[in-house]
């Protein structure tokens, strides 16, 4: 299995990484890190090294933008055998600046970032990681143009979204956001040749796990997506296993 979207390289995971990732390990359970800045895009990029069953994402968030510069030469002397994606990379318009001058500029300068992001992927032909919240249009819009493949990490739309990214080649990602908001119709109707399966830890915990997620929930996620599609766990796994490789050509 596949978990194509963690975090372990956050410091939630300073005192066990390295027993939770042995523990996948056992478990075959494969793992991409994306980076939220260079800071984590780099121990993303340390982690895969140091673990076979470990990959990198590096990129920056778009709520990290007012934070940090993004500089693209600083991400680019990152490029390794083991980046395998540009991610989490995309739009955030969640928590906009209530000021109208202010939003505008907020929403300008996170374009303009997850652009630049996009040229990096383009560049080195790598997928791409998409964070997206409360801007599926202006996402849409973008990879339009961009024409990049990818997966929509989180998915967390209707299925009429779903359909138009699906139509532009890309996966949809799914973790435990499907035991908080209602995606039964957009999983069912979804090719499973298009999910991605993810944990999104430390986040998202699925029911009846601990309250710090981690890649050895993923089988809980496999198990609903297969109990909504009315097909074997196994099927799910194989499959959107299959997937993962397929994207980011591993």
């Amino acid at each position: 299995m596949f978990d194509t979207h963690a975090h372990l390289n956050f410091s939630d995971f300073d005192e066990d990484r390295e027993e939770i990732i042995t523990e996948c390990g056992k478990n075959n359970i494969k793992i991409i890190n994306p980076g939220t800045d260079l800071t984590t895009s780099i121990s993303a990029v340390e982690l895969a090294r140091q673990y076979n069953n470990v990959y990198a994402g590096i990129g920056m968030h778009p709520t990290e933008i007012n934070n940090l510069d993004f500089q693209p030469e600083d991400y680019k002397k990152l490029f390794c055998s083991k980046v395998v994606a540009i991610g989490e990379i995309g739009l955030d318009f969640w928590r906009l600046p209530k000021q109208e001058d202010d939003r505008n500029n907020e929403i300008k300068k996170q374009e303009i970032i997850f652009n630049q992001q996009l040229d990096l992927a383009s560049e080195f032909n790598l997928p791409i990681i998409v964070h997206c919240r409360a801007a599926f249009d202006s996402v849409f819009k973008i990879l339009q143009i961009k024409q990049c493949q990818g997966v929509l990490h989180c998915f967390s739309g209707n299925w009429k979204e779903a359909q138009k990214f699906l139509d532009l080649g890309f996966y949809l990602g799914i973790d435990g956001i499907i035991f908080k908001l209602n995606l039964i119709d957009v999983i069912k109707n979804c090719p499973l040749n298009k999910i991605l399966l993810e944990t999104d830890c430390p986040f998202l915990s699925p029911p009846n796990f601990s309250k710090r997620n981690t890649p050895l929930s993923l089988p809980i996620i496999a198990k609903e997506v297969a109990k909504i599609k009315n097909i074997s766990v196994k099927e799910v796994e194989e499959i959107t296993d299959r997937n993962a490789k397929t994207l980011f050509n591993i």
